[in-house]
């Protein structure tokens, strides 16, 4: 079973994100000021989800559309023991545990402008 969530202004404007299957656990608004960088609201909607493992790929590709390309806004979720890390138009997935995988994504989000205390995905 996938959970994972995704920040709801990190959504592109007119984006629509229905993958088929996608359950939601659970929304939640939470102030992140301290950590927010310029451009950034201060509080963000956290949309919390579930889907089966099957929908992964499915998953995965809704996000890469749906995610507003600037600020390196990125959504992430556990399938099986793999980490999928989904960027506008790109997806990272790799063994938990593998740092190249891992510092890959992290490149990848430096590069896109990603906060660097907002890289803190688990393993």
């Amino acid at each position: 079973m996938i959970n994972g969530y995704v920040i709801g202004e990190s959504l592109r404007t007119g984006a629509v994100f229905e993958p088929e299957g996608l359950r939601i656990r659970k929304v939640s608004r939470i102030d992140v000021s301290r950590s927010a960088r310029d451009g950034q609201p201060s509080t963000w909607t956290f949309v919390e989800f579930e889907t089966d493992d099957s929908r992964a790929t499915a998953l995965s590709q809704a996000l890469a559309e749906a995610l507003e390309p600037d600020m390196g806004w990125y959504s992430d979720f556990l399938v099986g023991d793999d980490r999928v890390v989904v960027f506008a138009g790109k997806v990272f997935r790799y063994r938990r545990g593998d740092a190249q995988g891992r510092a890959e994504a992290v490149a990848y989000g430096r590069s896109v402008g990603t906060p660097e205390d907002q890289l803190d995905w688990k393993e």
